[in-house]
């Protein structure tokens, strides 16, 4: 199943859910009314009690509805609704959270920079949208990572495209070519929540091209405006061990981009234990999540979502 490189093809938008039926119902209207609407819609249900399934069957009976009989996490989630599209021939996925409500040309616009950031043929592995807040301000959670030390002739085609060279982006609007991921494998599932998107993004996007365009334009409706230093309490944890997990075992990084993502991960930790209303949990997090980091490994993408029912095609790679 290998799509045209140079063209559009079948696109796939993913969208994975947890107990969040009113923003999931507002996020998928929000897909049915694009000025280019995506050809098939996967919805990966992580094991809700809150009728979401029902919902989703009732109010959007196109949509290709995965229920897991266990919450296997955002990274699993994607992992899921990645393979399930993937087996069906997709050749662009469209990674959304469920509280992402996409403005009616952000697909639209997602297609038309990556085909403008098309050189010789390759396409971006690729494009990100612009994350905004309910206010309109730049979500600063879901800001991708500029490309440090892009060479003159990206920087060249991004801006030819209206666009911007980057190293990573998250799972909140991002356009995937579904070859890439048929190369470089799936998000790693055992990741459960938080740095599966840098992960998956930056293995996608090392030695390959990816760009953002801010022309599409999606509101992420996240509880509160604040960025990835905000104070975490428990799921500190699953921050302290993925980083591990990636700094010492991912292909997604070249050794000096992780002393360079190491540093910045360090100062972030500080400022998040400067500004923690409860340091003793975020301590007791943080030993929790060194101990599994340091002495575990992810188990195998394919395996975990076996668990669940899933079966990972055979062109495409274990995470």
């Amino acid at each position: 199943m290998t799509a045209d490189p140079g063209a559009p093809g079948l696109v796939a938008a993913v969208v994975v859910t947890y107990n969040r039926r009113e923003l999931l119902d507002e996020a998928l209207t929000a897909l049915g009314a694009q000025t280019r609407v995506p050809d098939r819609i996967v919805v990966v249900d992580n094991a809700s009690a809150d009728g979401t399934a029902e919902m989703v069957r009732g109010r959007f009976p196109d949509a290709d509805l995965l229920t897991l009989p266990r919450n296997v996490g955002g990274a699993g989630g994607f992992g899921a609704g990645m393979a399930r599209a993937l087996d069906g021939g997709a050749g662009l996925l469209w990674l959304l959270d469920d509280d992402t409500v996409p403005e009616p040309g952000a697909l639209e616009a997602l297609l038309a920079a990556r085909e403008r950031a098309t050189a010789d043929g390759e396409p971006p592995a690729l494009v990100a949208g612009r994350v905004v807040w309910t206010d309109g301000r730049d979500h600063p959670m879901n800001t991708p990572r500029r490309k440090p030390g892009a060479t003159a002739a990206e920087s060249a085609i991004a801006r030819a495209a209206g666009c911007v060279p980057i190293r990573s982006a998250s799972f909140v609007s991002v356009l995937v070519d579904a070859e890439a991921v048929r190369a470089r494998g799936l998000p790693v599932a055992d990741y459960f929540l938080w740095n599966d998107d840098f992960e998956f993004t930056t293995r996608l996007l090392r030695g390959r091209r990816g760009v953002l365009c801010p022309d599409s334009v999606v509101v992420h409706k996240t509880r509160e405006f604040g960025g990835a230093d905000a104070d975490p309490g428990d799921r500190f944890f699953y921050e302290v061990r993925n980083k591990i997990w990636l700094f010492t075992g991912s292909p997604g990084l070249a050794p000096p981009e992780r002393v360079l993502y190491a540093g910045s991960t360090l100062r972030r930790w500080s400022r998040t234990f400067a500004a923690s209303s409860d340091r003793t949990v975020l301590r007791r997090a943080m030993l929790r999540g060194l101990r599994k980091g340091l002495f575990t490994r992810p188990r195998p993408t394919a395996a975990l979502l076996r668990e669940v029912g899933v079966q990972v095609p055979s062109d495409g790679r274990d995470g």
